[in-house]
């Protein structure tokens, strides 16, 4: 049994579903949206990509590594993007999530914040994580406000990391969550969602 089950998460209009070659065309309309495969420090496939980049997922997911989903609007089925947990740690109940990106038009919307309080309660309420990681490129300073947003703790930065799509080197920036934090987590997102809700 995979510590990572199949599941949908739904809350506020978003839907997350486990991410499936159905996808496909789905996933590539999403990232032409504002053309995202062009940007440096992102893993948006390219779209004659889209097939092999679901493909790898779902390998990732036989192997227990990773569990991608599919973003969707939960009223037009229109698919928004993905997000996964990746470098599940069954062992010592830690998940990270990553490999997330939404189409432009959904971007600096609630999508990203309606998204993170589903897969931060699924691992901390369900699964029972004691830890939730993020981990994102030096150079991605938009996303390393919006994992700071969320409660989480900088942890450091691993120097000559991994590769960029562009083949140069990057440094790594590390996050986490602790159990303990995730009550007041929830409670700030909470915040956030009815505060953009009234706008």
């Amino acid at each position: 049994m995979a510590f990572v089950e199949p599941v949908t998460l739904r809350v506020r209009g978003v839907r997350l579903e486990p991410l499936a070659l159905e996808h496909e065309d789905g996933l590539r309309a999403a990232a032409a949206d504002g053309a995202l495969w062009t940007l440096r420090i992102t893993s948006v496939p390219e779209p004659q990509d889209t097939r092999a980049y679901i493909e790898t997922a779902l390998q990732m997911r036989a192997d227990g590594h990773r569990f991608a989903f599919a973003v969707r609007d939960d009223a037009t089925g229109e698919v928004l993007g993905s997000t996964s947990f990746h470098d599940i740690l069954p062992a010592v109940k830690r998940v990270e999530i990553g490999y997330t990106w939404y189409r432009k038009s959904v971007q600096r919307s609630h999508v990203n914040t309606t998204c993170k309080l589903l897969m931060m309660g699924h691992a901390f309420d369900q699964l029972g994580c004691n830890v939730v990681g993020w981990r994102t490129d030096n150079y991605n300073f938009a996303s390393q406000r919006a994992i700071e947003r969320l409660g989480a703790q900088k942890d450091g930065v691993i120097r000559g990391h991994a590769l960029r799509r562009d083949g140069t080197i990057r440094d790594t920036v590390m996050y986490s969550m602790r159990a303990g934090e995730w009550p007041e987590a929830r409670a700030q997102l909470l915040y956030l969602l009815e505060r953009h809700a009234q706008d």
